[in-house]
């Protein structure tokens, strides 16, 4: 059946910019917590139906050894294809605004050099990994690489730690804010909830974990 060699379909030929981001996970994540890049991010976005709403912006910022490096941050506002009045009441972003926007695929291309193999993290975090997903395929991409974490569910697991027991509760990120004393003075935008995120996510950690134990693999162990 020599033959059927010739049939094999070809592996498909990605941009350049996927194959470097790809290349990124050929070298392991570090051992510890405090050695490893997290990126933790938030997306505004039309709706939230994955398959006709779009993202509007991506706010990221990235951390590291439990610190946070602001001059380290992304945010990138998208072109609309589509405008939804009844969201635009949440994030603000309209038509017309003056940021600079950037077509859908330019965005994603600048996130992936941004995130390289860092692990992420979001709150609710398969609502925007999943935005994030639904872009690539529309430019003919696979989906995120990045190991995945969401402070909704390490934030239960600090409650059960404290035996304040509730397995199910779904915490939103005014909750959790309140609770870990955040100010959420930038609530909605993508920038200041991925920045509500981070310091959320770094109070989190510490509640969960002190140095001498603080492996990755227990970090994603609890998610």
């Amino acid at each position: 059946m020599e033959w059927f060699k010739f049939f094999k379909k070809a592996p498909p030929n990605y941009p350049q910019f996927w194959k470097d981001y790809e290349q990124q996970f050929e070298t392991g994540l570090p051992e510890s917590i405090h050695d490893t890049r997290f990126v933790v991010l938030d997306t505004e976005t039309t709706g939230f139906n994955f398959i006709t709403d779009r993202m509007l912006c991506i706010g990221a910022i990235s951390l590291k050894n439990n610190q946070m490096k602001v001059s380290d941050a992304f945010e990138v506002y998208i072109n609309q294809e589509q405008f939804n009045p009844e969201t635009v009441k949440i994030h603000g972003i309209i038509n017309n605004s003056s940021e600079k926007r950037l077509s859908e695929e330019e965005a994603v291309k600048k996130f992936l050099a941004y995130i390289g193999n860092s692990v992420l993290v979001a709150h609710h975090a398969h609502f925007d990994i999943e935005m994030i997903n639904c872009a690539l395929e529309r430019i003919g991409l696979p989906v995120l690489k990045n190991k995945v974490l969401d402070t909704m569910v390490l934030y239960r697991a600090t409650r059960i730690k404290s035996n304040l027991l509730n397995r199910e509760k779904q915490y939103s990120l005014d909750e959790i804010a309140e609770n870990l004393n955040i100010s959420v003075k930038d609530r909605h935008t993508a920038a200041g909830d991925a920045m509500i995120t981070a310091i959320a996510f770094l109070k989190i950690i510490n509640k969960l974990f002190t140095k001498e134990n603080s492996k990755l693999k227990h970090l994603f162990k609890i998610s």
